[in-house]
């Protein structure tokens, strides 16, 4: 079973998506629009950071999940 972790840093008002394990990042490339990939050896994206994630970090959030089976 594939896991989604997902962190928001309120200090920091970002959101952290890892879809593969933390552990294996080895670089980050910063995308442009505040979004960061972080990636293993391979060049496979693990996860992303968004910065500046809510303008008014203090308005409550949801985060809605689907899932897309082939």
């Amino acid at each position: 079973m594939e896991k989604v972790k997902v962190y928001y840093d309120k200090a920091g008002n970002t959101l952290i998506v890892w879809f593969g394990e933390s552990k294996d990042e080895y670089i980050c490339e910063e995308t442009g629009d505040e979004i960061i990939l972080m990636k293993d050896r391979t060049g496979r994206v693990l996860g992303f950071e968004k910065l500046n994630y809510l303008s008014n970090p203090n308005v409550n959030m949801n985060i809605v999940f689907e899932t897309a089976t082939v």
